[in-house]
């Protein structure tokens, strides 16, 4: 079956009601008839459900979807995008380890590698997302993973996956892989040899600004690990939010496919406006890896950046100036979505590590709806003029 027909044919067997839509299991917990079958479950003997932080039917049909459309064996789905970040480093690494980690990664991805792991003693060496032969210089024998993003929030770095794979393989690294920007549709980085593959399924996968959720996936034995984790820790998902993220997976295709169209004639629109400097996006032909983009994703994505001339200022007086674009810190929303990076997402990444990924005072993202383009070029021109 193709994409299309697995995000909707994927679901939990039907009950005795036949219900068409997949029902929600709002359930804490699950009964056994007896004590044997009770003990047989808990022991692994047997397949079963216990505890919702565990496992959860309406979860397992999220999990399950998200692993056939991301081409691999198991997923396990998480209580938001970072938990699932978070989960994909602890599950993996303990006192002692290294990680490496492209410079060109989410603000909060960032806090996480350069604050957080430290306090377990899990260190970090950043790496330019660009110039893949000098990462060789980064490895150290006590690294175990690769972390990388691509494309980049928010500058849109695109990094050759084929490349970071082959290089986690030659050194036995954990290759993993925020696919969040990309979703399923339009990239799958296991096909270039990644391990594992997180989303903030809040995003795209979600695509209405409704709920929160994560989830990671990979091979059955790396996911367990993942599992295991979670299961200790209490990072789990909702049914409610799997059941919104589930129906939201069926819809996927067609919005990806207007999100993009939206995209691509939006940065065709600024890459000719006299107040823009620069505009971000992978499948301009500008785009620094344009080339690279085009061999390892099906269309550019549904967000662009861009530079505005005039700085910070300009920039704020900018987003003020919208009418029907929102300000709010999300994306993959529906409705079309403006910030400015430097002071919101990556204001506590240090204004260094910003300028070397390209995150200008003047940068601004749109997260692109599924609006008519007329009108989110027209917001925008209104803005720009004013």
């Amino acid at each position: 079956m193709k994409f299309e027909t697995k995000a909707i044919r994927t679901q939990t067997e039907r009950s005795q009601h036949q219900e068409h839509s997949s029902p929600i299991f709002p359930t804490s917990s699950f009964v056994f008839k007896d004590v044997e079958e009770m003990q047989n479950v808990f022991a692994g003997e047997k397949e079963g459900n216990i505890y919702s932080r565990f496992s959860n039917p309406t979860v397992r049909e999220f999990e399950d979807k998200i692993a056939i459309l991301e081409g691999v064996e198991r997923a396990m789905a998480t209580a938001t995008g970072m938990a699932a970040v978070f989960a994909s480093f602890l599950a993996f690494l303990k006192q002692g380890d290294h990680v490496i980690a492209s410079r060109a990664v989410f603000g909060s991805s960032f806090q996480i590698l350069s604050q957080t792991l430290p306090e377990y003693g899990i260190e970090c060496t950043y790496v330019d997302p660009l110039d893949l032969d000098s990462w060789d210089a980064a490895v150290q024998k006590n690294t175990k993973m690769l972390f990388l993003e691509t494309p980049s929030n928010p500058g849109l770095v695109i990094i050759d996956l084929e490349k970071a794979g082959a290089f986690s393989k030659k050194h036995n690294l954990l290759f993993n892989v925020d696919n969040c920007f990309a979703t399923p549709y339009l990239q799958n980085p296991a096909a270039f040899g990644a391990d594992i593959i997180t989303h903030s399924a809040t995003k795209f996968i979600d695509g209405q600004g409704r709920v929160l959720g994560g989830v990671v996936a990979g091979k059955k034995e790396i996911v367990d690990k993942v599992l295991l984790f979670i299961r200790r820790t209490g990072g789990s998902l909702s049914p409610f939010n799997a059941w919104i993220l589930s129906k939201s997976l069926e819809t996927l295709a067609v919005r990806m496919d207007r999100h993009c169209d939206n995209a691509q004639n939006l940065a065709n629109y600024l890459e000719k406006h006299p107040k823009v400097l620069k505009v971000n996006y992978p499948f301009l032909s500008s785009h620094l890896q344009y080339e690279i983009a085009k061999k390892q994703m099906r269309k550019g994505g549904g967000i662009v950046t861009f530079e505005i001339e005039g700085g910070l200022d300009r920039g704020i007086q900018f987003l003020d100036n919208l009418e029907m674009l929102s300000l709010t810190a999300n994306l993959g929303d529906s409705r079309s979505i403006a910030s400015h990076p430097a002071s919101t997402t990556h204001l506590r990444v240090p204004p260094e590590e910003r300028k070397k990924v390209g995150i200008t005072d003047g940068l601004i993202r749109i997260s692109v709806g599924l609006e008519h383009i007329d009108d989110i070029i027209n917001d925008i021109s209104k803005a720009l003029e004013s």
